[in-house]
């Protein structure tokens, strides 16, 4: 079947929730739900089977700039790219490239960690991102063994004191939001809008099950230490946001609260724990120490040829 470019009015989000949800490998932020929550409209490159249904799918988060339609990575989606079932005829994502210059003035697209380019596209820029990733398979004391030896024993020594710092459901997502509104907002550059978009995000995960928002207060006080929200997808546990307060950072929460995951989720064939980033020296060192590995992932970008009367625009 042909390769269409369609509109956000004119996709059939049923069809489109039916592909992501068959396609492999699973990416979680292709949900249309998910899109929604933090992109608001996108177009797509779909294929279609006989039946209308889609075949496949190359979400195309779009916003209107005064120079035209741009394709953006939208906050809290950090992997997009090509998806594809069995049935799909077109498996490459250089069949889909094409149609993009064309109808978009910019364009800056993060591909899947399963969509790996040996180089450029034609019209294209390429560049590396990274994320880290530890598979759950190996039961939670292999998972241990992995561990930073620091790590080991500041959870040995947690465990050993007489109210240990404990990890427990969170059940309001508000509460990580103004832990990092607090600590880390300014810092990492988020707006409001950026907080209404993890609030929807939330309230598209939570019903469907694949939200896991953790807490770690402390013990006398009920201070909120750290929080988080993980996110389970199919075969991927994602690390999708945390917060943690300069008291909770020196208590060790943040461990407490990857550690947890990774043992209520150890022994599980084929799951992947996402810790979604690593681009950060510091960052990639943390997650490292839990014995994840580096991931790469691709970036594509471009920019059309513009009308000569917004030549002069940057």
């Amino acid at each position: 079947m042909p390769l269409l470019l369609l509109r956000h009015p004119q996709l059939d989000l049923s069809a489109w929730d039916a592909c992501v949800a068959r396609a492999t490998p699973p990416v979680p932020y292709a949900q249309s739900g998910w899109l929604a929550a933090t992109a608001g409209r996108w177009d797509a490159v779909v294929e279609t089977g006989p039946a209308g249904d889609y075949l496949s799918v190359l979400p195309l988060p779009v916003q209107r700039r005064p120079w035209g339609r741009t394709l953006y990575q939208p906050t809290f989606t950090q992997q997009l790219g090509l998806l594809t079932t069995a049935a799909s005829r077109h498996r490459e994502l250089l069949d889909y490239l094409p149609l993009l210059p064309g109808h978009y003035a910019q364009g800056y697209l993060q591909l899947h960690t399963g969509q790996q380019l040996a180089a450029a596209p034609p019209g294209f820029q390429l560049t590396e991102r990274l994320t880290y990733h530890l598979p759950l398979a190996p039961s939670y004391a292999t998972l241990l063994a992995g561990y930073a030896a620091d790590y080991r024993r500041r959870l040995r020594l947690n465990s050993q004191l007489a109210a240990p710092l404990m990890v427990a459901p969170l059940s309001d997502i508000r509460e990580v939001l103004t832990l990092f509104r607090q600590h880390s907002g300014e810092a990492a550059g988020l707006k409001p809008k950026h907080y209404r978009q993890l609030q929807a995000l939330y309230a598209f995960l939570q019903p469907l099950g694949q939200a896991l928002p953790l807490q770690v207060r402390h013990p006398e006080t009920g201070e909120l230490l750290a929080a988080a929200l993980f996110v389970r997808y199919r075969t991927q546990l994602v690390y999708l946001f945390a917060a943690a307060s300069p008291a909770g950072r020196k208590a060790g929460a943040p461990l407490l609260l990857l550690d947890y995951v990774i043992q209520q989720h150890a022994g599980t064939p084929g799951l992947v724990l996402d810790f979604e980033g690593g681009m950060i020296p510091s960052i990639a060192r943390f997650f490292a120490n839990f014995g994840a590995t580096p991931v790469p992932y691709a970036a594509l970008s471009f920019t059309s040829q513009r009308p000569w009367y917004l030549q002069w625009m940057r």
